[in-house]
Formats: C-alpha cells, structure tokens, sequence
C-alpha cells in the first residue's frame, strides 16, 4: 500500500491536534480571569482551579501510558491517531455542555481530552517507521518535535486571544472545528498495519520490567530525575502564571498572561539550540551547574513582588511589556534548555539501544508524573494559609520551587559513564 501521503498529512494533523489540546486549556483556564476580575472568586480559588484543571491532563498519561502503548503497537497506528482525536472531539463537545450546564461539566471533558492525547501521542512517533525510509526518521522526529512545540505555544496564546476576544459558545465552535479538521486528515491517511501477536500481559510485563532496569542503572536514574525535574519547573511556572500576572503584574487579559510563557519557552529553545553546540553526547558535567543557574534565575522572578522597577513597563502594538521581567523568563528557559538536552542526548545513547522505545516511553510516564507533582505543588502552596497560617502568594511559589530544585541538585550527582570508567 502506498504510504506516500501519510507524513505531510501525519505533520498537519499532529500541529492541529497539538493546538487544539493547549488551546482548549487557554479557553478554559481563561475563564477564571474574567471571574476573578469580576470579583466572582478569589486569588486562591484563580490558582486552585488553575492548577487543578492542568493536572487533569496529565492524570490519563501516569494511568493509562502502558495500555497505550500496548494499543498503538497491537493495532494499526492510524486507527490510534483517529481515536485519539475523535476521543478529543469527545471531550470538546463534554466541555461546551458547560454552556448549559455549567463549569462542572469542563472537568470530566478536559480529562477525556487527556485520555484522547494519552491514546494518541504514542502513535504520532511510532507511525514514521512504518511510512518512511530510515534514512529520513531522524530529519522526521525534529520536524514532528518542532512542530509540536510550535503548536504548543501558538495555541496557548491562541486559546487565550480567543478567550478574550470572543464568546464561550464561539471559542468552543473553533476547537471542534480544529479536532474535527486533525481528525479528518487522519482518516485520509491510508491505514497502517498491525502486530496482533503482541500480547498485553507481556507488553506490560516488559514495560515495568524496563522500567526497573533504568532505575537499577544509578546513572540513568538520576537522568530521568533530571528530566522529570525540567518538566516540574516547566508545568509550575506555567500553572502560576495566571495569578502571578493578574495579581502581581496587574496584567489585564489572557493574551498578556500567555505571553509570559511564550518567553520561557523562547528561553528553552535557544538554551537547547545551545546545549547541542557545546556538550558532547554523555557530558553532563555542566548539567548542575545548569540547574543552579536556573534556581537563580527562579529566585529573581520571585524577587519581581517586592522590587517595584523590576515591574517597569514598556507598551508595544497595544500590549504591556515588562522588559526586566521578559529578560528573565527567557533568562530562566534558557538555563532549563541547557540543563534537558544533556540530559536527553545521555538516556538516548546509555539505554538499551533495542529497547529505545520503552526508555522514552517510561521517560514520558516520569516526566507526567512530575507535571502532576507539579500541579500539586502548585496548589498546596494555595493551601497553605489554611494548613499552616503560613500564606504563599503567587510571587513566593518561585522561591518555593527554586527550593525544591536546590535541594533535588544537591543530591543530583551523575556516575561517571561506565564506558568511560579506567
């Protein structure tokens, strides 16, 4: 059969689906602005709910990412990339119900958008084997890699532009429109093969048994600690945002909030450009150095709260940019963006090279459960006024979380690489 279509189709699908998945949260998240700035909830319940709707995405992932896998390897992976998007679209249509029965009903509608990426993701990679030479699947991952991230940050400051400019009913009419578009190109796709050998009882044998020999190797147990890390500062930085721009920077809408994150992740790629430059693969002797410098870069934005010039303005095409604070966002992704890609670089060539597959796929399960981890880091932060007497603003979950990063890199000390060992 010819497979010739399915990439460019693949690469468009997965940019929608990808877009869709962050403006969906954008949307729903965005709601919380205009509720608190109308005086309908409080700063801790903002950052409570915010937190609390990011970790819904994640929970599929933690649970379901061995079955999904199992799936997506059993049975042709374009029936996997049209389910995921028609459980997304589920999901959607879950969350417009709120239009009439209110916000209760975008809880269990995010979380089936969850499930839909968790059944999806797997196969977004796993497909390119089976529709292009090998000579091309290097050159191919980046380019789905790069095109993911891209959705990623267009579509949160996407989502939050629609949120602000338009009405629910409006916003959620587009995101079945953009799920219903990803999934049509998927059934374009002249359908793959599958391997209906694969069992699941030993599919999810190997996985955990996998999962143990990584953590055995203390090497690479401490570089999936690593990367998880990454993706805990990452995820608590983004879910704070919305309180610390609304009530710290007096930011006014969801577009200038979101555009808080488009300059972390500005930082990231530009320290992992950098980071491919100057580390050989297995040189992780900067890494924590690294990470120092990005609990450093955590402790100044915490600093924003008390020192009024850090919180000088500048206005451009009608939008309030604070350049003191971009600088050090940026400033903060690009140190994250040198601590991962060492990282990465060192799981991908230390693993078992035949079992490449499992390794990223126990490395995604870690790095989920840190985003969970750091949702609810997030929230006990808000919490912890009622629990101890002791309040965290928005501006102090920086320092708490560059707390957190000090003390896991002080116990962050990688092996030599037993290769290169006398």
């Amino acid at each position: 059969m010819n497979h010739g279509r399915n990439y460019p189709l693949l690469l468009a699908s997965q940019f929608l689906s990808a877009f869709g998945d962050n403006a969906i949260l954008a949307v729903i998240v965005g709601q919380l602005t205009r509720l608190q700035k109308s005086g309908a909830i409080t700063e801790e319940a903002l950052r409570s709910r915010s937190a609390m709707y990011t970790m819904l995405l994640f929970v599929p992932y933690i649970l379901l990412a061995p079955l999904a896998g199992f799936l997506n390897d059993r049975y042709a992976k374009t029936s996997w990339l049209i389910g995921g998007n028609a459980v997304k679209l589920l999901g959607t249509a879950v969350c417009a119900v709120s239009l009439w029965g209110g916000e209760v009903w975008q809880i269990p509608g995010y979380l089936i958008v969850g499930i839909g990426s968790c059944l999806y993701g797997p196969a977004k990679y796993g497909i390119l084997p089976e529709i292009l030479p090998s000579e091309r699947l290097v050159k191919a991952n980046g380019t789905v890699e790069l095109l993911t991230l891209m959705a990623i940050i267009v579509g949160a400051v996407g989502g939050a532009a629609m949120v602000d400019r338009l009405t629910l009913p409006l916003c959620f009419a587009a995101l079945l429109g953009v799920f219903g578009l990803s999934l049509c190109l998927n059934l374009a796709m002249s359908k793959t093969r599958g391997n209906p050998a694969i069992q699941l009882v030993e599919s999810l044998a190997g996985f955990a048994g996998h999962f143990l020999d990584l953590f055995r190797n203390s090497r690479l147990a401490r570089v999936l600690v690593g990367t998880g890390l990454f993706w805990v500062c990452g995820a608590a930085m983004k879910v704070n945002f919305q309180a610390w721009g609304l009530n710290v920077l007096g930011l006014g809408t969801n577009l200038q909030v979101s555009l808080l994150g488009l300059w972390l992740s500005v930082g990231v790629m530009a320290g992992s450009m950098l980071a491919g430059h100057l580390h050989r693969v297995g040189d992780l002797t900067w890494t924590r150095r690294y990470g120092f410098l990005l609990v450093l870069t955590l402790s100044l934005i915490g600093t924003v709260e008390f020192v009024p010039w850090l919180k000088g303005t500048t206005t451009v095409g009608g939008l309030t940019l604070f350049p003191w604070v971009t600088l050090l966002l940026i400033a903060a992704g690009f140190a994250a963006g040198l601590f991962l890609i060492p990282l990465n670089a060192s799981l991908q060539a230390e693993s078992d090279s035949t079992k490449l597959g499992k390794t990223i796929a126990v490395q995604n399960l870690i790095d989920n459960i840190g985003m969970l981890l750091a949702g609810g880091l997030v929230a006990a932060c808000v919490k912890s006024r009622e629990w101890t007497g002791v309040p965290i603003s928005a501006g102090q979950v920086f320092f708490v979380l560059a707390g957190m990063v000090l003390l896991v890199l002080l116990w962050l000390r990688f092996p030599v690489r037993k290769e290169a060992q006398p």
